[in-house]
């Protein structure tokens, strides 16, 4: 009979913990969505584990170049309200242009080329910052002004051609090893390291701090100015970096290459279970939402549905987890 009652105890109490870390950990219900919308995908098909394994490996194919570019909306945003790189894709299209076009199908001069690919995003960083700190302009308008300058230098460089990457780095871009993508690894290590300064650096402490309150922070030492810049130039650089492997995978740079990338970046930092309000965040909900608008796409596509209804469903979901953090004071 104890045996009996000490069941029906601790049933509950697994039920309550569960509940309880679910509402402490948002991004978990992105998760849930990923898992959801993968199995809905897969009844609309016809296949069977093989399909399910190609579904899983293009997903991260292409969640990878989201993730990168959502890690560092991520922090921009982190930053509180206001806060945002509208810039995103005019950067990548920049970094890949300017990079394939040094390389001209070099082998030779991948690094180089990679490097560069960093500068140029490390310029728009800087650009970015100017406008903000010296102009004073907001964030939203100054990142959005920019964008517009850094497309036109693209489209000046790039004069119409599509360069092809080298064979080696082309072959490395769309390859995987071990059955994982080698974008996937690589968007792995920029996680972990974006995990790294969120939880163990003093700069993560710093960024969550300038996002919850930017007047105590800077009257408890924290380098507000420094922080906010440090955040702009790296989202940008993470911007270049991805349209380096983007116009890798994809067989050479276009002007268009980076288009979905601003819809993209903030929609996977609202759904990831960011907080809207800044000074919170994670990194395991980027991949989540990464993996999850992949998905949806994929599932709505065999479902014979088009690119508007996909882009309807996408504006609703952000605005439902908008409404629902402000009914949670902000905090998703």
């Amino acid at each position: 009979m104890s045996v009996e009652n000490n069941v029906q105890n601790t049933a509950p109490r697994g039920v309550t913990a569960l509940l309880g870390l679910v509402s402490r950990k948002a991004w978990i219900w992105a998760w849930l969505a990923a898992g959801a919308t993968f199995i809905a995908a897969m009844m609309a098909g016809s296949g069977g584990g093989a399909e399910a394994g190609s579904l899983l490996y293009a997903a991260f194919t292409f969640a990878a170049f989201t993730v990168i570019v959502g890690i560092g909306q991520m922090f921009v945003v982190t930053l509180g309200p206001g806060n945002v790189d509208l810039s995103i894709p005019a950067t990548m299209t920049l970094a890949g242009t300017v990079a394939l076009k040094f390389m001209a199908s070099d082998g030779s001069l991948v690094v180089p080329g990679l490097l560069i690919a960093i500068g140029v995003g490390l310029g728009c960083g800087l650009f970015n910052f100017g406008l903000i700190l010296l102009m004073r302009i907001p964030p939203i308008i100054a990142t959005l002004a920019s964008s517009f300058l850094f497309q036109s230098v693209a489209i000046w460089s790039n004069r119409g051609l599509r360069i092809k990457p080298p064979e080696g780095l082309a072959d490395f871009a769309t390859g995987g090893t071990l059955g994982i993508p080698n974008v996937a690894l690589v968007a792995l290590g920029v996680s972990v390291l974006a995990w790294v300064v969120l939880e163990r650096a003093i700069m993560g402490r710093w960024i969550l701090a300038s996002g919850q309150n930017k007047r105590a922070a800077r009257l408890g030492g924290v380098p507000v100015t420094a922080v906010h810049f440090g955040v702009y130039v790296g989202c940008a650089v993470l911007a270049g970096f991805t349209g380096f492997l983007l116009a890798s995978f994809s067989g050479g740079a276009n002007l268009n290459m980076g288009t979905e990338y601003m819809l993209m970046s903030i929609a996977v930092v609202v759904i990831g279970g960011s907080s809207i309000a800044g000074g919170n965040s994670n990194v395991p909900g980027i991949w989540a939402a990464a993996l999850f608008m992949f998905l949806l796409v994929s599932m709505l596509n065999s479902y014979g549905l088009g690119a508007g209804v996909r882009l309807i469903l996408t504006g609703l979901i952000i605005v439902s987890v908008v409404v629902l953090a402000s009914k949670k004071g902000g905090r998703v």
